[in-house]
């Protein structure tokens, strides 16, 4: 009877080990889903800045694009981007706030082109991880902005003082006609935005 009441006495302490280990475990764990929830959140940021930005330039090139609209000659340069535009960042770092985190880059790497990086406001918490409660996640994200219309020859309907067509990807034409703004493409006509891989 005393040799089972001291296996028992043994075993209790190995029993609160195995449980303390698995419980460290189990928090490791969650420290490490804590991290992704936090990594996902700031992909989620950076993509949304990177759109952001893309579309503000999108909205600045189709405005550009009207302003010069009897001056066909000058489409292409609009059409390709090689224009100076306000800084579209403004509106990526909104956006970045808006999903709890920041910029802390935002630049051109190409014309027609944003990359974005943002860091989350919050950190991933406490946790049995050292160091976790400083750790921000970070994230990056491209976006690419597509022409997709372009003039006909601006020869075409250049005597008799006509703009030329504009031909859009889709095979959709556009007869212009300046007095008449309700009839001209909007951004989302001339131009696509999206994300990239680089």
């Amino acid at each position: 009877m005393n040799d089972l009441r001291r296996d028992a006495g043994q075993a209790f302490p190995i029993y609160i080990t195995v449980v303390a280990g698995l419980l460290f475990l189990a928090l490791a764990y969650l420290a490490v889903g804590q991290a992704a929830v936090n990594r996902s959140g700031a992909q989620t940021a950076a993509d949304a800045a990177a759109l952001a930005a893309a579309q503000d330039e999108r909205h600045q090139l189709t405005q550009q694009w009207r302003s010069v609209l009897r001056d066909p000659e000058k489409w292409q340069e609009i059409f390709e981007g090689n224009v100076t535009l306000d800084d579209p960042c403004g509106r990526a770092r909104q956006l970045a706030a808006q999903n709890d985190a920041e910029v802390y880059n935002c630049f051109a790497p190409a014309l027609l082109k944003f990359r974005v990086d943002v860091q989350t406001d919050k950190s991933v918490g406490r946790s049995v991880v050292p160091g976790s409660e400083n750790y921000m996640s970070k994230a990056s994200a491209v976006a690419e902005i597509e022409a997709l219309c372009g003039p006909t020859p601006v020869a075409q309907g250049a005597e008799d003082g006509n703009l030329p067509d504009l031909t859009c990807k889709d095979g959709k034409v556009w007869r212009l006609k300046p007095d008449d703004a309700t009839g001209l493409p909007k951004p989302e006509d001339l131009f696509d935005v999206h994300l990239t891989d680089s």
